[in-house]
């Protein structure tokens, strides 16, 4: 059991962290229905492609890449408004505990995370080369990542419970490789908007990797306080463990009622 506590009177406060990550999920939700819309359409008329209707309507197509680059834009500096999970990185962020050891529990499952990754998308990437998956597809499972994307930090990451065993997405080994996931198939759908997106992200995920091999110390929750409970301004675990709580008095109550008509 984790003995650190958050700052009394904080458990129950929604932080603008919090509110954001709510909203991205909101508007990126939407985003993936109107693509499966739009992408079971296609199947049934066979139609222009998803991205030929988006091209259609400029401003549309690019008011999503404008969100997208944003999100991805205020990664590469320090900021009060994003999640302290991709803020530990920078110089202003580290809070010496006096320590010197420098632990990374989960640094040792990031490449059998990316092996799993670039296997999964080589897998699609490779029916559509065969002709078996159509670029709406490509696009579709690119919206789909980035919903998933939300609902791991929000309420359960199969990352963090099967791979990394770690606290929680401020203490992530990989936090910052979140946009260069959601965007890799986007490699299959040669377009300016779409491959500037996957570059930003894959400069993203570079940035992250050469400081953590540079400053480790930024990194390991025994080095640096700024990622301890104590000082968490994002609180968005107690999400993951009230859904826990929920599950078990679900699973709790199904067992009571099947003993009971068993009876």
């Amino acid at each position: 059991m984790n003995s650190e506590k958050y700052p009394s009177g904080t458990e129950n406060k929604k932080s603008i962290v919090m509110i954001m990550h709510y909203i991205s999920l909101a508007w990126r939700s939407l985003l993936f229905v109107v693509l499966l819309v739009l992408w079971v359409g296609g199947l049934v008329d066979r139609k222009e492609s998803i991205l030929f209707r988006f091209e259609k309507h400029p401003v549309i197509l690019t008011i999503l890449w404008l969100l997208f680059a944003a999100e991805m834009l205020f990664r590469f500096f320090p900021s009060a408004i994003r999640s302290p999970g991709c803020q530990k990185q920078f110089a202003r962020n580290y809070m010496k505990t006096g320590r010197t050891d420098i632990i990374i529990d989960d640094n040792h499952a990031t490449v059998l995370v990316a092996i799993v990754w670039i296997t999964l998308n080589g897998i699609f990437g490779a029916l559509h080369m065969l002709g078996l998956l159509d670029v709406d597809f490509m696009l579709l499972l690119c919206s789909a990542f980035s919903v998933c994307d939300l609902i791991c930090i929000l309420f359960f990451c199969p990352f963090q419970s099967w791979f990394f065993k770690n606290r929680c997405c401020v203490t992530c080994r990989i936090y910052n490789w979140d946009f260069a996931m959601m965007f890799t198939p986007l490699f299959f759908v040669p377009h300016l908007y779409t491959w500037s997106l996957l570059l930003m992200a894959l400069a993203l995920l570079l940035r992250w990797e050469i400081t953590f091999f540079r400053h480790p110390e930024r990194f390991s929750k025994n080095t640096n306080g700024y990622i301890s409970c104590a000082n968490c301004t994002e609180k968005l675990c107690r999400h993951k463990k009230q859904l826990a709580s929920l599950w078990k008095q679900v699973d709790s109550f199904t067992k009571d009622r099947i003993r009971r008509l068993g009876d």
